[in-house]
């Protein structure tokens, strides 16, 4: 059976990747290593097809279930705070369409991301398997984590929270690094947390973004 054509990854979608690495590096995005796991995976393949034309502008998109598949350039910074490094294991709170995840896996992290939506969860999970990508996806409730599998060398949040959820501090490592958007106003405060022992973090405030809400004890 042939690819349908929105998963097909052209000259023509990788030179438009270029193209979007290089106005993301323009806003001030440093890390080589993010804008290369940028330029690797095809954004164009977690689209809806009404909107793959627009895959790489720098743009959110709609991708279904009242969720969006974030800006590349807040992709960009977001992993770029966390500051991941190859074999780091990473959790993602909010899988979505699952690009955020590809690009922790093309940075060499072990990626483990958990998903609300249960129609959202289960349309990623082939997608991903479909494109080759393998991170360890579950439905669940992203406030309480993964107690399971932790602790974690970094931990990110795709999705705003009022505050940010003691569960999830608990299952950084010391030396760990968390990055969430917090904030319940039309705007949040991207904020990095570093746990400098299981006692002390230090918070450091990065930027305004503008992100959907991470709702507590809800799965669907």
């Amino acid at each position: 059976m042939a690819c349908p054509p929105s998963m097909i990854d052209t000259y023509r979608h990788k030179g438009l990747r270029k193209q979007l690495v290089e106005e993301v590096r323009s806003k001030g995005i440093r890390d080589e290593r993010v804008l290369l796991a940028l330029e690797k995976v095809p954004r164009h393949q977690f689209l809806d097809s009404s909107f793959v034309e627009f895959a790489y502008q720098d743009k959110p998109f709609p991708i279904g279930s009242g969720q969006t598949i974030s800006q590349p350039y807040t992709v960009a910074f977001q992993t770029e705070l966390l500051g991941v490094g190859k074999g780091d294991k990473v959790l993602e709170i909010g899988t979505g369409s699952g690009y955020q995840a590809c690009i922790l896996l093309e940075m060499g992290a072990r990626v483990y991301s958990v998903e609300r939506h249960h129609s959202l969860y289960v349309k990623t999970k082939q997608l991903l398997k479909r494109l080759g990508y393998a991170p360890r996806l579950f439905y669940g409730d992203g406030y309480k984590g993964l107690p399971s599998f932790a602790p974690f060398d970094r931990i990110l949040v795709t999705a705003a929270a009022p505050a940010i959820p003691d569960a999830l501090i608990q299952q950084l490592k010391p030396g760990g690094i968390l990055v969430i958007p917090v904030g319940s106003g039309q705007t949040q405060i991207m904020t990095r947390v570093t746990k400098v022992s299981d006692s002390t973090v230090e918070k450091e405030a990065c930027g305004h973004f503008r992100f959907v809400p991470m709702l507590e004890n809800k799965a669907r």
